[in-house]
C-alpha cells in the first residue's frame, strides 16, 4: 500500500511536472484520497477482494461454503476497469489541458461486476446465495450432462425453447403446462432441469454440438486441451506461440481478444530479459547516446 508515496513518486510529486498527468492507481481498497476505506491499509490479494466484493458469496453449486471463480478476477477486472478509467482521463487531459489521479479498488471492482446481488437485496432485502450452474429466474439456462462432459445451454425465449425440445427429441415438453411459459419454466425449473438433464446425458458433446450448435445459445463446457484444438481459438489468434527460454520449444500464451481492423494488436515475442531493452527504453526517453554510454559505463544501465 502506498509504494510509489513510498519512493517519491506521487500523484501530487508528478503533476507540478506535467499537470496534464493522468495518475491511475490501484490497491486493495482504495487510495484515500478518493473515500478513505476503514481497509485503506490492508494488503489484498485476488481471494481477499473476490471474498469481501461479492462475488464468492454468490458462487458455487449452492448454499454452503463460498467457492473461489477460477480466473483471478479480483485482479484482472480492476486492472481493466482501471486501464477503461486512464482512456477516459487521457480525452479529458487532451480536450482540456487538465489531467487527474484516478483509483481504482479491487474489492469495488469486484462488486461492480456483481450487481445483480445489489439491486435484488435492495428491492426484496433477498440476501443472493449461489445458484449453482443456473439462473435464479431463467430456465433452461445452465449446465447439462453429456455422456462424456457437460454443456451449456440457454434456451429460456419461447422460441429457442421450443426449438430445444424438437432438437433433442422431446416436442411434448414444449406443450408441458408446468413449462409453457418462460415464467412457468423459471417457477418450475427443478423439475424442468431434471427432465432436460436425464436427455441430453444420452448424447456426447459432439453429438449434441452437430444437434444444437448454432440453432439455439449452446457451447460444450471444454477443457484446455480440447480448446488447443478448436479452430476458433486458433483462427482468432487466441493461443500464440512465443519463445521461452530455458525449454527446448515454443509455448503458447493467450491472444489478444479486442480485435482491430486497422492498428491490430498481437502477442509477436517472449517478454524481455532482465534489462534486455534498456538502451531502447532510455533513446525512446530522449537521452542522447553519449549520455546512455555514461550511464552504461557508470554501470547505471545494463546493456
Amino acid at each position: 500500500v502506498g509504494v510509489m508515496d513510498r519512493l517519491g513518486l506521487s500523484y501530487d510529486v508528478l503533476k507540478k511536472v506535467n499537470p496534464r498527468l493522468v495518475y491511475g492507481a490501484l490497491r486493495g481498497f482504495g487510495d484515500p484520497r478518493t473515500g478513505v476505506s476503514p481497509y485503506a491499509d490492508w494488503p489484498a490479494f485476488d481471494v481477499v477482494a473476490q471474498a469481501m466484493g461479492g462475488i464468492m458469496g454468490i458462487t458455487g453449486t449452492g448454499p454452503g461454503a463460498p467457492t473461489k471463480v477460477g480466473p483471478g478476477v479480483g485482479d484482472i477486472v480492476p486492472g481493466m476497469m482501471l486501464a477503461f478509467g486512464v482512456l477516459a482521463a487521457v480525452h479529458h487531459a487532451r480536450r482540456t489541458g487538465e489531467g487527474q489521479f484516478l483509483d481504482i479498488s479491487m474489492v469495488d471492482g469486484i462488486l461492480a461486476i456483481c450487481e445483480r446481488m445489489i439491486y435484488q437485496y435492495s428491492v426484496s432485502h433477498t440476501v443472493a446465495v449461489p445458484q449453482g450452474n443456473g439462473h435464479p429466474f431463467l430456465c433452461p439456462f445452465g449446465i447439462f450432462p453429456a455422456k462424456d462432459g457437460f454443456v451449456a445451454i440457454a434456451a429460456p425465449k419461447q422460441a429457442f425453447f421450443s426449438a430445444l425440445c424438437d432438437l433433442i427429441d422431446v416436442p411434448e415438453l414444449a406443450a408441458d403446462p408446468r413449462f409453457v411459459s418462460p415464467v412457468l419454466r423459471g417457477v418450475n425449473q427443478n423439475a424442468l432441469v431434471e427432465i432436460l438433464g436425464a436427455r441430453t446425458s444420452n448424447f456426447t458433446k459432439s453429438e449434441l454440438t452437430e444437434r444444437l450448435g448454432g440453432k439455439i445459445p449452446y457451447g460444450p463446457v471444454m477443457q484446455m486441451d480440447e480448446i488447443a484444438g478448436d479452430q476458433h481459438f486458433s483462427i482468432r489468434e487466441m493461443l500464440v506461440p512465443v519463445e521461452q527460454p530455458g525449454c527446448d520449444h515454443n509455448i503458447y500464451v493467450a491472444g489478444v481478444p479486442i480485435k482491430m481492423t486497422a492498428t491490430p494488436g498481437g502477442v509477436h515475442r517472449r517478454g524481455p530479459y532482465l534489462g534486455e531493452h534498456t538502451i531502447n527504453v532510455l533513446r525512446d526517453a530522449g537521452l542522447g547516446e553519449l549520455q546512455i554510454k555514461q550511464l552504461a559505463e557508470s554501470r547505471g544501465a545494463e546493456k
